[in-house]
Formats: structure tokens, C-alpha cells, sequence
């Protein structure tokens, strides 16, 4: 039995009843001095019986602050009335907090409930149908420990959370994934370099999407169990964020929109690039480029990692096997041929007084510190090393500084930044008190065992242990009791280090090249990364599960609001097979970042060494190439609203049909990639949802019907489609992305089964901020192109100079605002082709096929 009060489009239910399910029965909290105001609501929580204490100390006192932020993001922030407990600096992820909307205007309705067991609920809907609802679970707030549950359907399609490399769909029964940065070779399941607390959720019997944000920058567990999915949080606050989507692509912009929108890129950026941790000299790296340019594979950038360096030391170059004499040389030839350069760069600096980077980081007081206030000294490549504290008044200045002393030495195109969870070899400050020149034996070759793990002390050993997967939570990185200039410790914001150099490394290239775009390409990630860097999925191996686990990777990335996103092609670990790498090939063509990379003292996999890959990768590269505007088009729809570029199925065709789909891949909306994950297969079962689908190479076109069709797919094909109802600009392929944009336009009209079409392409001069640019609208009905320019006052100078018309039959002659045009038209089963066209972007056009 309950009462209800509404007010303002706000229900207060009291008297819920519903049954608790917690091992440690816990009091709850009961809400007290509610307070309404137009745009939300504020009560205060009391513990509503004795502290049960079940992973640290019960708060009695929390603060209740509902806010309908936007029309369709509700914020609910409970947190401890006295403040004490740690929240994220909004300078560190600045959140975009919304104008206030009054309620009654709002998508979703906030309503709270009282139960004698449970205490204190909540639950959010929108068209009465519940999207986050806490009632009936207790709810517990420890000064170490925060768990909070929300009923979800039987079944439910949940997806996001993590880094973690798992299937996109996560499995609604038995699944916890696990937010703690962490430097491990992307085992599946588990947690690996990044931490993101948002998920989605497609609701079956509606078909509609809604999302969920947890700002917190602590270790958590997010389990999901049949019915539930709950928060297991090692400190700070319940800071929620509630998106009202309804399609998942709403949900991506309202997350977006609150932590900040994808970076612009460069338009080099969407080429191919190549990286091998193993090359031993910038002789071999030349080499390496000059075998792609005879095989005719397209490559856009050459990337180093860490043996250019002197000794594995930041911001040095090895003066026998990478003379900076000679990367000059290198970098200058990519230049003239239109390609760029990318080196890696670590955060941990080597300890020695004959080291400029150590010795003035030392003295202008930048590194992490141990509680004595002795430096931290972990173990990365170059030995012992310290870590620089991104709290610490001077460590922005020092670290920009010392990047404009390495550029000085050579001014690389893009950055590269590893190892950043921060990653340590040791457990402890394993370098204090030892001598400078020691060389540490690496964790690989030592015998030593496991340090005695101190479990009185908490902070060092929680009370409650997420399912991290190694001893301590101080494994593999900096201690969690080390400290920061700001007093904080490592314990509550490890998660964020990542983020933070990216922050700081961005800060100095928009100073070094003030009007210039950025690349930076992240290992370690937060909420909010996406407007700062690009990330790579790590450390995978060769092989084929990690295929397949990519593209759900990749999807992840979408959610989280970093699209510029991709797996190391072929794999890292492992040697690779002729067959792996060439079906890898194919579909790393298409992932939004796209580089080969793999390990040292393993068999090389640049796509040239085989005849096989070599072809399937040129096929793959040319799609890929002569969609560079088409998938530039795409990210742009990033910048401006989030919007991943690669997508699963289920992102356009809402369905429980597609829920679990993850070995296909759309680009945009209209490019579907069916690639094949099996070895040996010379075929694959690809979906195709209700519509036309055109074959990318034949036109040859399939009826879709939510069913699986069986399609060829020899070892040099990647079979790609395109979606009936779509216009798909193309330029004509080349070996760097400069030369494709010197070509003219092809616009591939592919009509849906009612005849019609819809397409755009956006424009800039793909490098500096202050560009100008222009959208321009493409639609097609009734034999009819329409050319429309949206906005932007760029001047394209590149025409549309010929057409591909998919599901047109027969065609003669061509007229372009009522006057007739002398040009080609080819017409063949699947096609019609018209080319001499000279169609002007800059104006509306009308062109008749008849």
C-alpha cells in the first residue's frame, strides 16, 4: 500500500513495499526536509536504523540533489553532507551542467519511495516505463564502500561499461566488469586500461534506448545478475547522470554533452598507419616505408615506439641506431611525400642526476610522493623511475617544457602516449633509498616473491576487494598511498592519471601549433578523454577471438564518446598466420583508427610479407580510401554530436534481433562491413535487416529481411555493403589521404525499394581550428538529385564529376537545372553510371536522370 503526492510533475510515493536482497542486511537511509524547486528536488537522508558497517564506516548523514539538467539528463547526486568524501575536481573533467529545465517539461519523471526493509528508493522513467529504478535495494554508503542496485528487465540488452574486453552485448546474468586502470595484455573479461561507469540499455518491448552515468573516479565492480545491475564503489559519492536517449544514438549525444564532445582530428588522422615495437634503427624504419611504397599499400604514418629512445628515456633519441640527424631525414622525406610521423612517449621518468628531464622535474617539485614525502620510485623501461604528479602546481609548465625541447629536437606530427595507468613494474616505491645507476631486474625475470600484503592498513587493502585480478590493488602501478601535491592519494584518483596527461599534452600542442589539430593517441582513458585523445584497445593478441572481441571493442569506444578508435591490427602478442592477418586486414580497414603493431622478438606482419595479405589488404585500403570523405563526414556527425563512427547494427535497427550482434560492423549509417572471423571460412553469415543492401564491388543488390544470407568471401574479400536509401560520397583512391582529396567527387546513389535517397558530406581544410567549412545535403527522389548546401561558407573546390546510380533502371540523358549536359552513361545490370559531370557544391543543384 502506498500514498501518493504530485507536484509539478515530481511523485513522492511513500509505504512502497519490496523485498531487500542483501547477504549483510544493512538499515538504509529514509528521506527527510524534502524541498521542491521548478528544475528539482533536495532531502536529506538519515540512516534509518543501526550503521551496519559492511565494508568501511556508515555515513549517518547524506544529501539527497535531484536536477532535471536538460530536457532529457537528469542529474541525481547523493553524497556525504559533510563533504568529506573525495569528488572529481571539475577542472580535471569539466562537466557541462546544464541550463535547469522545469520538470514539467522534462522527458523523465523522478519519483521516491519509502520501504520498512529497504529504506530509501528512487526511480526514473520516461512514458511510465522504468529506467533506473532503485526501490526496494538497499542503499549503502560507507566512507569506503557505496553500493546502490537497480531493477533492470530479465534479460536485459545492457552495453558500455568497462574497459574491459568482452562481447558488446554484456551478459545480463553473470557479468561484473571492473573500473581499475590497470597495464595487462587485454585478457578477455577482465579490467585493462581505462575506466568508463556509463552503459545503455535497449529496452525490448519498447525498443527505445536510455543510458547511465557514474562520475567517480574510485575502483568499482558493476555486477550484473538476473534482474539487477549494481554499483560496488570504493569511495566518493553517487554522482548519477540519467539520459532519456530515445534512440542510442540520442543517448551517445546526451552523455556527450555532458563530459565533453569528441576531439576534431586531423584529416591524416583516417589513414593507415604502421608501428612495430622491435624496429632496431631508423634505417629499418625507412626500410619498412619504402617496402609499403613497392607493394602499393597506402601508408599515411610511421610510427616508433620506444626503442628510438636513449636508454628508453623520454624525450631522447638513441644516438647510435636513431641519430636525430636522421630522424630529421626521415621525418622530411614523410613530409614531402604527404605523411607523417608518430613517436611514443611514457610518463614515467628514469631517476638519474645526469638526466635533464629527472633533474629538473626534481627540482621544480612535479613528481608523486610517499607518505614521508620522499619521492615515489616505481620500475617502468628505463629502470627506476618517478611519476609526474598531474595535481602538482608546476608539472604542466615542466612537462610543456619539456615537450618543447623534444620537438625543438623534432617537430613530430602526433603523439603517442603509453603506459599511462601509470604503469609500474614493482609494487611499492620499490627504487627509494636504492642507488641511482642500479638497473632493477625486470618482474619477467625475477624470482622474488610477492611482498607481504599488509591488510591492516585500508587504504592499501579495501575492505571490500573488486575483482581486479591481481594480489593488491597497488600492482602494476603506483601505490594507492601515494601522494599528491593536493594531499589526495593515489587510492581515489588513480583512475584518473591517463586523463590527465592527456589533458596536459594536449595543452601543449594547441600552444606549439596554436591553429593545428591534435593527435594524440591514448592508452589510458576516462569519462571525458574523447575531447582530448584518441585510444588504441592495447596489448591484444594474435588471434582469433581477439578478431572478433576488436569490433565489440571498438563499439565500446563509441559509448564511451571516443570514436577514433581501433585494435592493433593482426594482433600484438603472438605470431600471427598468413590467413589471420589477411581476414585482420580487411577489417582493421575499416575501424575509425587503423595501424598494425605487434611486439618485439616476434615474426614481422607488416601486410607486405605475404602475397595473399598484401592483395586483401590493397582491396580492403582502396574501399577504405575511397571512403575517406564519406567516413570524415561520419566523424564530424562525432564532433557536433557524439556520434560513434563505427556502429552495430542494433544502434540503427533497434531490435532484440540484432541485441547481440557484434561481428559486423556498420561505418556511419549506410556502410555495412561483414567480415570473417573463422579461420578457414571462405564464406560468412551476414544479417542483413529489412531494405536493400547493394554490393559494394558488383551492385548487385540483396532484399533484406532480418535474415541471414550466406556470401562469398575468398581470402583477399571483405564483403561490404551499402544501405539502400543512402547517397555515399567517394573520391577516387590514392596512396595518402592529400591525394584522395585532390579528386574529384563520385556520388554512389543507392536508392531504397521506394526509389529514394539521403547523403551528406562535410568539408574543411581537415587541419586548423578556425576553419571554414560547409555541409552539403544530398537527396534523391522521382529520377531527381538535389544538390543543397547547409551551412558553412567554404568554397569546395573539388566538382562531383560522375554518378553511380543503384537501383535505377535505364537511363539517357542527364540535365543539370533544366540544362541538358553533354556526358557518359553506362548502364549495366546493377548500375547506371554517369560520368563528364562538372556538378559546383557551392550552389543548390537540380540534376534530372530521365
Amino acid at each position: 500500500m502506498y500514498f501518493v503526492v504530485k507536484a509539478l510533475g515530481l511523485i513522492v510515493l511513500l509505504g512502497w513495499a519490496a523485498a531487500s536482497g542483501t547477504s549483510k542486511r544493512c538499515p538504509g537511509y529514509i528521506a527527510t526536509h524534502i524541498s521542491e524547486t521548478d528544475d528539482g528536488f533536495a532531502a536529506s537522508l538519515k540512516l534509518n536504523g543501526q550503521p551496519c558497517n559492511k565494508y568501511g564506516q556508515d555515513i549517518a548523514s547524506l544529501t539527497l540533489s535531484v536536477r532535471f539538467d536538460t530536457s532529457d539528463r537528469l542529474h541525481v547526486h547523493i553524497s556525504d553532507t559533510e563533504k568529506t568524501q573525495y569528488q572529481i575536481p571539475q577542472w580535471i573533467v569539466p562537466l557541462d551542467k546544464g541550463l535547469g529545465v522545469d520538470k514539467r517539461h522534462h522527458s523523465l519523471e523522478f519519483t521516491h519511495a519509502h520501504n520498512e526493509t529497504s529504506g530509501f528508493g528512487f526511480k526514473v522513467q520516461r512514458d511510465g516505463e522504468a529506467i533506473f529504478d532503485t526501490t526496494g535495494h538497499v542503499l549503502v554508503f560507507e566512507d569506503q564502500y557505496l553500493e546502490l542496485t537497480s531493477n533492470v528487465a530479465a534479460d536485459a540488452n545492457i552495453y558500455g561499461l568497462g574497459e574491459s574486453p568482452n562481447w558488446f552485448r554484456r551478459n545480463p546474468d553473470n557479468t561484473t566488469i571492473t573500473l581499475w586502470n590497470r597495464d595487462v595484455a587485454d585478457p578477455f573479461g577482465e579490467n585493462v586500461y581505462g575506466s568508463h561507469a556509463v552503459y545503455m540499455e535497449l529496452q525490448s518491448k519498447s525498443a527505445k534506448f536510455h543510458g547511465c552515468y557514474l562520475h567517480n573516479s574510485h575502483g568499482m565492480d558493476v555486477v550484473l545478475a538476473p534482474g539487477t545491475v549494481q554499483y560496488r564503489v570504493l569511495g566518493g559519492t553517487l554522482d548519477l547522470y540519467i539520459f532519456g536517449g530515445p534512440t542510442a544514438l540520442d543517448v551517445i549525444d546526451q552523455y556527450t554533452q555532458l563530459v565533453g564532445r569528441p576531439a576534431c582530428i586531423p584529416y591524416w588522422a583516417l589513414g593507415f598507419h604502421n608501428c612495430r615495437y622491435g624496429y632496431t634503427s631508423v634505417d629499418e624504419v625507412n626500410q619498412v616505408i619504402a617496402n609499403y611504397s613497392r607493394a602499393r599499400i597506402p601508408l599515411e604514418a610511421a610510427w616508433t615506439d620506444i626503442e628510438y629512445m636513449d636508454k628508453t628515456r623520454d624525450f631522447t633519441f638513441d644516438a647510435v641506431n636513431y641519430p636525430v640527424s636522421e630522424m630529421k631525414k626521415q621525418l622530411d622525406a614523410l613530409h614531402a611525400r604527404g605523411q607523417k610521423m608518430v613517436l611514443i612517449t611514457d610518463p614515467a621518468i628514469h631517476v638519474d642526476d645526469a638526466y635533464g628531464t629527472f633533474v629538473r622535474g626534481r627540482d621544480q617539485d612535479v613528481f608523486i610522493k610517499n607518505a614521508d614525502g620522499s619521492l615515489y620510485v616505481g620500475q617502468v623501461w628505463p629502470g627506476y623511475t618517478v611519476f609526474p604528479d598531474w595535481f602538482a602546481a608546476n608539472t604542466s609548465e615542466w612537462w610543456s617544457d619539456e615537450l618543447q625541447r623534444y620537438f625543438d629536437m623534432l617537430p613530430i606530427d602526433g603523439m603517442w602516449i603509453d603506459m599511462n595507468e601509470p604503469a609500474s613494474f614493482c609494487t611499492g616505491s620499490c627504487g627509494s633509498n636504492r642507488p641511482m645507476n642500479e638497473e632493477p631486474t625486470p618482474p619477467w625475470l625475477s624470482t622474488a616473491p610477492h611482498r607481504f600484503i599488509n591488510k591492516t592498513n585500508r587504504m592499501l587493502v579495501p575492505p571490500y576487494a573488486i575483482n581486479n585480478h591481481e594480489l593488491e590493488l597497488s600492482d602494476k602501478t603506483v601505490e594507492t598511498t601515494a601522494i599528491h601535491a593536493t594531499g589526495v592519494t593515489e587510492y581515489h584518483v588513480h583512475n584518473l592519471y591517463g586523463h590527465m596527461e592527456s589533458r596536459a599534452t594536449r595543452d601543449f600542442l594547441l600552444a606549439y601549433r596554436r591553429n593545428q589539430r591534435p593527435f594524440i593517441l591514448s592508452r589510458s582513458t576516462f569519462a571525458g578523454s574523447g575531447a582530448l585523445v584518441s585510444h588504441w584497445t592495447g596489448d591484444n593478441m594474435a588471434s582469433w577471438a581477439d578478431l572478433h572481441v576488436s569490433i565489440a571493442s571498438v563499439f565500446d569506444f563509441g559509448i564511451f564518446g571516443i570514436p577514433m578508435v581501433g585494435a592493433d591490427i593482426c594482433g600484438f602478442y603472438g605470431n600471427t598466420t598468413e590467413e589471420l592477418c589477411a581476414r585482420w586486414m580487411e577489417l582493421g580497414a575499416f575501424y575509425p583508427f587503423s595501424r598494425s603493431h605487434n611486439a618485439k622478438g616476434l615474426a614481422p606482419q607488416e601486410p607486405y610479407r605475404w602475397a595473399s595479405v598484401a592483395k586483401a589488404t590493397r582491396r580492403a585500403l582502396r574501399v577504405r580510401y575511397a571512403l575517406l570523405a564519406y567516413m570524415y563526414s561520419a566523424y564530424q556527425d562525432s564532433v557536433e554530436h557524439g556520434w560513434p563512427v563505427a556502429r552495430p547494427l542494433v544502434f540503427e535497427f533497434p531490435s532484440s534481433q540484432f541485441a547481440s550482434n557484434d561481428k559486423q560492423m556498420l561505418i556511419g549509417s549506410s556502410i555495412l562491413v561483414s567480415p570473417v572471423l573463422t579461420q578457414g571460412a571462405r564464406s560468412v553469415d551476414a544479417v542483413f535487416p529489412t531494405g536493400r543492401w547493394y554490393d559494394w564491388y558488383t551492385h548487385a543488390h540483396i532484399n533484406g529481411h532480418n535474415t541471414n544470407v550466406t556470401l562469398d568471401a575468398s581470402l583477399e574479400h571483405i564483403n561490404v555493403h551499402i544501405r539502400g536509401g543512402s547517397i555515399v560520397p567517394t573520391q577516387r583512391p590514392e596512396m595518402t589521404t592529400r591525394q584522395v582529396r585532390q579528386n574529384d567527387y563520385e556520388l554512389v546513389v543507392a536508392t531504397s525499394a521506394n526509389g529514394t535517397a539521403t547523403g551528406q558530406l562535410y568539408v574543411d581544410d581537415g587541419e586548423s581550428f578556425d576553419t571554414q567549412h560547409k555541409w552539403i545535403d544530398f537527396s534523391y527522389d522521382a529520377r531527381v538529385l538535389y544538390v543543397a548546401p547547409r551551412s558553412g561558407t567554404m568554397h569546395v573546390e573539388r566538382a562531383v564529376t560522375s554518378l553511380v546510380l543503384l537501383g535505377v533502371v535505364g537511363a539517357h540523358t542527364v540535365s543539370v537545372n533544366g540544362v541538358r549536359v553533354d556526358c557518359s552513361t553506362v548502364v549495366t545490370p546493377n548500375s547506371v553510371v554517369v560520368t563528364g559531370l562538372n556538378i559546383d557544391l557551392n550552389t543548390k543543384s537540380r540534376i534530372v536522370v530521365s
